[in-house]
C-alpha cells in the first residue's frame, strides 16, 4: 500500500488560499486546520469582551479584533485566529493580520481548551508585545487571566463570577460579570 505524502503549504500559499476559502482555517507550519463555527455563547463572550475593549480604548491608538483578523507569529509559519485581538501599536499596520498584540483571548469550549492552553499559550506567551492572555469558558464562568506587568514576568490569576481584573493593556477594569452578561450557569 503506498500513501500520498502532502507537500506542506508555504505562508504565500496559505494566505492565497484563505482569501478564496469559505470557511476559517488556522496555519500551523505549513499545515492548515479548518476552525469550526462558534456557539452562541462563545460568541456573547466574545463580543462582550470586544465591547468593553473597544469602549476603554477612548482616544488611544489601541484597535480591537474579533474572530475574523488573523495574527502572524514572527517567523510567518504560524497564523491564528484569536477570538479577541488588541492590537496598541501603530507600526502593526498590514490589513490582512496583525503581528504586535498587546492582549488575546481565546473562548474556550471541551474541544478547543486543550489547544488554546496548550499549543496557543506556549507561543501567545513568547510574543514581546503581548501584555494579557485571558482563557475564558463559554461552559462555567471562569477566567484564567495571564498578566505580564514587568514584560519579563507572567502572572496568573483564576477569575470567578465575582472577580474583576485591572487591565495592563487597557486603561480597563473589566468584571467577570460584564463578559458572561446576558448568560445562565
Amino acid at each position: 500500500m503506498s500513501y500520498a505524502l502532502l507537500k506542506p503549504l508555504t505562508e504565500v500559499d496559505y494566505l492565497a488560499e484563505e482569501e478564496r476559502a469559505k470557511t476559517k482555517h488556522e496555519f500551523v507550519d505549513g499545515t492548515i486546520h479548518a476552525m469550526a463555527g462558534a456557539s452562541e455563547r462563545h460568541n456573547t463572550i466574545a463580543g462582550n469582551l470586544f465591547v468593553a475593549c473597544h469602549a476603554a480604548r477612548g482616544g488611544s491608538a489601541c484597535r480591537p479584533f474579533m474572530g475574523d483578523m488573523r495574527l502572524r507569529l514572527e517567523g510567518g509559519n504560524v497564523y491564528y485566529y484569536p477570538d479577541v485581538m488588541v492590537v496598541c501599536n501603530l507600526e502593526d499596520t498590514d490589513p490582512m493580520f496583525k503581528s504586535l498584540p498587546c492582549l488575546l483571548a481565546e473562548v474556550t469550549s471541551p474541544s478547543t481548551d486543550g489547544i488554546d492552553r496548550r499549543e496557543k499559550m506556549s507561543a501567545y506567551l513568547k510574543i514581546p508585545t503581548l501584555r494579557e492572555y485571558l482563557i475564558i469558558s463559554q461552559d462555567s464562568p471562569v477566567v484564567d487571566l495571564y498578566q505580564r506587568h514587568d514584560m519579563n514576568q507572567w502572572h496568573t490569576t483564576q477569575l470567578g463570577t465575582d472577580d474583576s481584573f485591572t487591565s495592563v493593556c487597557l486603561a480597563m477594569t473589566l468584571s467577570v460579570k460584564t463578559l458572561y452578561a446576558t448568560l445562565d450557569f
